[in-house]
């Protein structure tokens, strides 16, 4: 009776296990009743009927990735090169992902590749180096025209490598070398041109500057000239200036003395008296003269007898 009552238990204890069933966050499973589709398994507590109800698969909803094995293709001017390539995809329906296809992840792969391939080959070496965006964006418009029916989203597409022959790569080093040394060259060689401007322009400066110190320096001095001239100038005026009020003082003083003019050529006839005492100098007077020095005896007896 006991084994009967164990066996009764096992029997509870091996249903309750079977009919329920604990789904982990971001994970979905896809249930079979009977062989067909029923529902699918959502996070959490889910119960099933026991020997009735089967599971499938479970799928993870987060973003998965798939590495692309390197993949060696012609391009357009036939030149192999091998690309490696890397995809990102996230199941958003569960049971299409698992009766639309039997391997998604294998038919990812597969349609990169054959659509690595005709890229490629429309594009030459140039343009298959530098145009990974283009590659890119091309394989994920087709997976994800194939891959709608499949439940399966294309999130990203990466291109990680491209590798061309190893003596192509090392023409594209040398070329790459000397497009450096060619640039160096061209940088030097503008600095070189940029310094010879840079010096003339200053030395063009420096000349302009000293043209204009010389011309300030010239107005300068012709300025000061002047000046010195209006000075002397002046003071010459103001010495003949001089001159005139002492000789206009002193006829005052004369006239004042009553001494008239014929005082005075009596003066300046004694100066040239004193003048012809010299052995080697001679007077010659005009003949209307004479009557002038008659009436100047009688001057000189008065200025005698004054003293």
């Amino acid at each position: 009776m006991m084994y009967v009552v164990f066996l009764i238990v096992i029997v509870i204890v091996l249903v309750v296990v079977l009919s329920i069933k604990i789904v982990p966050q971001q994970r979905v499973g896809v249930v079979e009743r009977l062989g067909k589709f029923n529902r699918l398994l959502t996070p959490g507590v889910n119960v099933l009927v026991p020997f009735i109800d089967n599971v499938r698969v479970f799928h993870d909803l987060r973003i998965q990735q798939a590495n692309v094995p390197p993949q060696t293709v012609i391009t357009k001017d036939n030149v192999q090169v091998q690309i490696d390539t890397i995809i990102f995809y996230q199941i958003v329906a569960p049971e299409q992902a698992t009766y639309g296809i039997s391997d998604y992840v294998y038919g990812v792969r597969n349609i990169t590749t054959a659509t690595l391939r005709q890229i490629i080959g429309n594009m030459e070496l140039d343009e298959t180096l530098s145009g990974r965006e283009r590659i890119s964006s091309n394989i994920r418009l087709a997976l994800d025209e194939a891959t709608e029916k499949w439940g399966v989203r294309i999130e990203r597409v990466e291109v990680l490598d491209i590798k061309p022959p190893g003596d192509i790569q090392e023409a594209m080093d040398k070329q790459m070398k000397a497009e450096r040394n060619k640039r160096a060259i061209v940088l030097e060689a503008e600095a070189a041109k940029q310094d010879l401007i840079l010096r003339s322009e200053g030395d063009k400066q420096s000349k302009i500057l000293k043209a204009e110190g010389e011309k300030e320096a010239r107005i300068r001095q012709a300025e000061g000239l002047r000046q010195a001239q209006e000075l002397e100038a002046l003071g010459e005026a103001k010495a003949i200036l001089a001159v005139a009020e002492a000789e206009k003082a002193r006829i005052e003083m004369l006239r004042a003395a009553g001494l008239d003019e014929k005082v005075l050529a009596y003066r300046s006839f004694e100066a040239l008296g004193e003048i012809a005492k010299g052995p080697a100098n001679k007077v010659f007077l005009p003949s209307s003269v004479a009557e002038t020095l008659g009436s100047l005896g009688a001057m000189g007896d008065l200025f005698k007898s004054k003293g």
